[in-house]
């Protein structure tokens, strides 16, 4: 652990403590500070509100798209450019294997460290990104290979070069397509979920949750600067957004919640990205004993009943 939050401060004062018990070889110590060190841990992630989860989500130390592939697939091998432009860094593609069978990744990635923060744009992808993901997705519909989707972006790159080269035109091609694709498609928030940026990737047959992740159509520091004129009101927006896992989950947006470990994703990278894992093959076992027409058939029938309500006469 490199980075603490605000409400993870006990916390590392106990990881301080074991690190000095080490260094200074009291066994004894050590193990009944680890005992402390969990109960401290499951009680201050036993009730975090919507916006500590919205930190977890942001949390530097948290898995990216890369560590998932890194620690899901064998034989993995990445896959560049959109064959007309370049090739955007801020999306990944991998193809490799998962629970013993072929799959697709793609992915947006934030990057680590100023240098790599900058080399991926910090995870706002340009419209060639999203050229990528959807050429990459095309050779998966080919091949009959299932995609898994990973979001994590605060949002697409909004510059003036992207929107001279079409970013909103992308995005929309990207739902257009994803729509109606001939294969099994999964996405997983796994951070950070940002409009339009995290949509372009996020039409499946499956969309889920990680349990510290967050989903909505613009960043509560935004929303606070519309509706207060006062982006440090971002608490108070983050709480009446509801852009949780649980929220949407509720408001029927997604259709499932991946449970974290206790301590967080950022915590134990292993343990979540087995459950992510487990997901993916238990979602997909599901999803493969449908025919191809059924399978785009069910998914559009998902899409089209987002915001359909009815009223009591």
């Amino acid at each position: 652990m490199s980075s603490y939050l605000d409400f993870e401060k006990s916390i590392k004062q106990i990881d301080d403590d074991i690190a000095s018990a080490k260094i200074k070889g009291d066994e004894h110590a050590v193990e009944i500070l680890n005992k402390n060190l969990e109960k401290e841990v499951n009680k201050v992630y036993k009730n975090l509100n919507e916006y500590q989860r919205l930190q977890l989500a942001r949390h530097p130390d948290r898995p990216y798209s890369i560590d998932y592939v890194k620690l899901l697939l064998n034989d993995y091998y990445e896959i560049h450019g959109d064959r007309a432009y370049r090739d955007d860094p801020a999306i990944v593609c991998f193809i490799g294997y998962l629970a013993g069978k072929k799959v697709v990744v793609i992915g947006e990635q934030k990057g680590r460290g100023t240098k790599n923060k900058l080399k991926r744009n910090f995870g706002m992808p340009h419209p060639e990104g999203y050229r990528k993901a959807l050429r990459v997705a095309k050779m998966a519909e080919k091949f009959n290979l299932p995609i898994l989707f990973l979001i994590d972006t605060p949002g697409a790159y909004p510059g003036v070069g992207a929107e001279e080269r079409g970013q909103s035109e992308a995005i929309a091609r990207n739902l257009f397509e994803f729509a109606n694709l001939k294969t099994p498609t999964i996405a997983v928030v796994i951070g950070e979920g940002g409009s339009g940026g995290a949509l372009a990737i996020g039409v499946a047959d499956r969309l889920a949750m990680m349990k510290n992740s967050v989903f909505s159509v613009i960043s509560p520091e935004g929303c606070a600067a519309i509706l207060w004129n006062d982006p440090s009101k971002q608490e108070q927006a983050t709480k009446v957004m509801k852009i949780t896992a649980d929220d949407l989950k509720s408001l029927n947006l997604i259709d499932d919640v991946i449970a974290e470990p206790v301590n967080g994703a950022h915590r134990d990278k292993n343990s979540a990205a087995k459950a992510l894992g487990e997901y993916f093959v238990n979602e997909l076992e599901k999803l493969e004993k449908l025919e191809i027409d059924e399978l785009v058939s069910t998914r559009l029938d998902k899409i089209l009943s987002i915001g359909v309500y009815e009223e009591n006469k």
